[in-house]
């Protein structure tokens, strides 16, 4: 994980990872939320997603920290072409059991569905209703999803109803108790009349 911060630091001068102001606080703001997610991923999980992976948080950072040991696989998809050349070097570097894919969630979803995946994260990368039909193809696949969430989880929950039924449970994480991993089992969408 040294390995990874020090990376992230030296590429975030040229383009931007993480918000300017997390950076004295990455090991706190980025890790240690990154890693919560021991706790909720399944030890059987062997085909994990990052959708929007940007700086790897959190696919990348689990990966390093638990990859080898749990004896998984993550997916990380990212459409920039200079974040996924970050993630590439990344996962070079650290020895992370990791894939990159430079596309947008839209366009890899086929390729993805076919490894049979057990979890999809997300953090930061839309709302949950948006988010919810980009990774619906994976949860007909038979994945869970696993969202870190902000403040506004229960906002966006009660938006995302609208249109989805979810079968949904949050877990508390991090110190401010504020954020939250959004682990959802099953969506269907909701039948218009």
């Amino acid at each position: 994980l040294h390995i990874y911060v020090d990376l992230l630091l030296k590429w975030q001068k040229r383009i931007n990872l993480i918000g300017p102001s997390t950076i004295d606080e990455v090991w706190h703001r980025h890790i240690e939320d990154a890693l919560m997610l021991a706790e909720v991923v399944p030890a059987t999980a062997r085909n994990l997603i990052d959708l929007g992976s940007g700086a790897g948080i959190p696919g990348l950072v689990f990966a390093i920290a638990f990859g080898h040991e749990r004896g998984f696989e993550m997916h990380l998809v990212e459409s920039n072409g200079k974040k996924a050349a970050f993630l590439r070097e990344a996962v070079r570097l650290t020895g992370a059991p990791a894939r990159v894919y430079n596309k947008r969630a839209e366009a890899v979803a086929d390729e993805l569905t076919a490894i049979e995946p057990d979890v999809v994260l997300a953090r930061a990368l839309a709302p949950l209703e948006k988010l919810l039909g980009l990774t619906e193809p994976f949860f007909a696949a038979g994945a869970i999803g696993l969202f870190h969430k902000g403040q506004d989880v229960d906002t966006e929950l009660t938006a995302a109803t609208k249109y989805w039924n979810i079968d949904a449970t949050k877990h508390m994480i991090g110190a401010d108790s504020v954020s939250c991993i959004l682990e959802i089992r099953e969506i269907s969408r909701v039948a218009r009349l």
